[in-house]
């Protein structure tokens, strides 16, 4: 590419050398995650893995990807960066860690409208600490300056994650009988859903702004919001290496209402009892505020519950004790029953 086309490029918004100054910047990040078994850095066309066929008989390979919603928005708002990359693998290794998936690689997808070096370092910091939280590395990804769809200032995030589990080891939820009892992880709060909703009550219906201190909070509102999601990948790991666990729930969109049926057989329903834990101040803040049922609000919110474990009853004090020394906050939330007729798959007890 001639110097004059390449000023033209840029002259159109999209600069080629700031691009590769940037990949210059972050490759020893990335490095920082690199596990054994990767065979290329950044800066090819494709990352190279070897997977130790010492370590497994039958390997299945499990695949996830997901991105932070409109949490991106706090960030901008913000201008704070270095987080919403671990809210991003929180979201992707999550997911597979409740089938009983091991992490292994991640990828990550930035779209901007005019890629700003500084932010975009930012983001891979954060991106590279949830790896490392997650034990899993960071092999490659893709920057793309896309002027005219982002406006300045503005941009997205996907992950994508790979992980790697026993075929005999894989976790579906088709082991849940009536009486097992569902062991509830503490979220750090909002998490990475609900944005769109807690953003109309505070910012459109209450007209709070990121800046704002909120008494019933603690901090500022976009302390609270920008809060990272939990990555529960070492601990949920560490306690399937002890105990038998018969299916796992990520607690994401949809909140209890949606994703407990998810791994629920048939004719089989949860019960939950609400006041089983302590919810973060920013829940009861958001009912109250936006005047949003109970219902609804365990539909959209996690409501201080990150990740349910479904295990056999007489295990759940030893595991919860598991849980516990590996840095969780456990709380048996449930159980499972039998669902007659036309009850509902999840029964919340308020």
């Amino acid at each position: 590419m001639s110097e004059a086309t390449a000023s033209k490029y840029s002259q159109a918004g999209v600069d080629i050398d700031r691009g590769n100054d940037f990949v210059r910047r972050i490759k020893h990040i990335v490095a920082t995650t690199h596990k054994t078994g990767v065979l290329t850095g950044i800066g090819g066309f494709s990352s190279l893995v070897a997977i130790d066929k010492n370590k497994y008989d039958r390997p299945v390979l499990v695949n996830s990807t997901d991105g932070v919603g409109t949490k991106v928005l706090i960030a901008q708002l913000m201008n704070k960066h270095d987080t919403i990359g671990i809210d991003l693998v929180a979201m992707c290794v999550n997911d597979i860690v409740v089938g009983g998936a091991t992490p292994l690689t991640f990828l990550d997808y930035l779209a901007t409208g005019k890629l700003d070096v500084e932010v975009g370092v930012n983001i891979v910091e954060g991106i590279a600490e949830g790896c490392r939280q997650a034990g899993c590395s960071l092999v490659g990804g893709e920057t793309a300056e896309m002027p005219g769809l982002y406006r300045e200032g503005e941009y997205d995030l996907a992950g994508f994650v790979t992980g790697i589990v026993e075929r005999d080891a894989i976790i579906d939820g088709s082991d849940i009988k009536s009486g097992n009892v569902i062991i509830g992880l503490a979220s750090s709060g909002l998490h990475s859903n609900g944005y769109s909703l807690a953003r109309k009550i505070l910012f459109d219906e209450l007209g709070l702004s990121v800046r704002s201190q909120v008494a019933e909070l603690g901090c500022a509102l976009g302390e609270e919001l920008l809060k990272p999601t939990r990555i529960y990948v070492k601990a949920v790991l560490g306690v399937l290496k002890n105990f038998k666990v018969n299916g796992m729930v990520h607690n994401t969109g949809g909140g209890f209402i949606d994703n407990l049926p998810r791994v629920l057989p048939e004719r089989l329903k949860a019960v939950v009892n609400t006041h089983a834990w302590t919810q973060p101040a920013i829940f009861p803040f958001l009912a109250e505020k936006g005047r949003v049922s109970r219902q609804e609000m365990f539909r959209a919110f996690n409501m201080g519950i990150g990740l349910m474990a479904i295990v056999e009853s007489t295990a759940a004090e030893d595991i919860c004790r598991h849980f516990l020394a590996l840095g969780e906050q456990p709380a048996v939330i449930g159980e499972i029953s039998l669902r007659q007729g036309d009850e509902h798959t999840v029964e919340l007890v308020f």
